[in-house]
């Protein structure tokens, strides 16, 4: 059973997720992809996820809505979270293509949508007006909960000081070798629960020998280690796969515990800003500086 973390207006969230991005990897809303997408989230629906994340820059929201769809669960019983794309920054883009969204996941209503990126070097710096934008989306209706993505303290601290309106969510990058304690504490102290995109570093973290030795003691997978530090952390985490195996593997994570030793040894192994493996989200205009895309 997956335990469920409360935001801060009262709705509960599953804390163990499955992330959809680069599913497909070229993001391409072709027929097929979204055919794909919707084989790959049918089946992380059928392992028992029911925390499904995706993005208006994923390109995958339509697949992602045909396998909700099709796996014939109650809408209560899936808690699907979409992001806004770094186009739509606009508070009439936030609108309009939110309506996108609902209409690309074939929804009435979003449990979670969030602003992608600050992108704070674009848009005169504003993205306060975004975030209004964000919240008026829940007062009428159409979204039950409103957050940020990548956002660091002083991004939480304008737009909570200039509209009083705190995020239920921050998604950022955070894994052994990359605490990001400032943005954790940060949102902590607001009463934001924080979620871990990419919370294995695209698998770099299972090559260390404390992983190693710890999984070795549990009979579990290094991976299966990670993700049970950033559940004792109280992070939500969003691992993806394109294969049940894995999807499996990765669900298994409530029948063992770490101890307070082992919880220390990985902490310790956090190298600062060196083991960020994405962008910094203060210098990041939306635009990968490499063909591998960003978050």
């Amino acid at each position: 059973m997956v335990p469920t973390l409360t935001l801060n207006n009262g709705i509960a969230i599953p804390q163990l997720g499955f992330g959809t991005l680069n599913v497909p990897p070229d993001r391409e809303p072709t027929r097929a992809n979204t055919q794909k997408t919707a084989e790959i989230v049918g089946l992380a629906l059928d392992v028992g996820y029911r925390l499904i994340d995706t993005a208006q820059g994923y390109g995958n929201e339509q697949g992602v809505g045909e396998a909700i769809a099709a796996a014939g669960l109650q809408r209560g019983e899936v808690f699907v979270t979409s992001k806004l794309g770094n186009a739509n920054h606009r508070p009439d883009e936030v609108r309009r293509s939110f309506d996108e969204t609902l209409q690309k996941l074939g929804l009435e209503q979003l449990d979670l949508f969030l602003i992608h990126w600050p992108l704070p070097t674009l848009y005169d710096g504003d993205y306060v007006s975004t975030w209004k934008a964000l919240a008026e989306l829940v007062t009428d209706g159409r979204l039950r909960s409103a957050g940020v993505s990548n956002f660091q303290p002083a991004h939480l601290e304008r737009i909570i000081g200039e509209t009083g309106v705190v995020p239920v969510v921050n998604q950022i990058e955070v894994h052994p070798d990359f605490a990001n304690a400032a943005a954790v504490q940060a949102s902590t102290r607001y009463g934001i629960v924080v979620e871990a995109w990419s919370p294995l570093a695209q698998g770099k973290v299972l090559d260390d020998d404390v992983i190693a030795r710890i999984a070795s003691t549990h009979g579990k997978s290094r991976a299966q280690v990670v993700l049970r530090w950033h559940i004792q952390h109280n992070y939500i985490i969003i691992p993806k796969s394109m294969h049940r195996e894995r999807m499996q593997e990765n669900f298994s994570l409530f029948d063992f515990q770490l101890s307070a030793d082992e919880l220390s040894a990985i902490d310790a192994l956090d190298t600062g800003d060196a083991g960020r493996i994405g962008p910094n989200p203060d210098t990041f205009t939306g635009v990968p500086p490499t063909r591998r895309s960003p978050r």
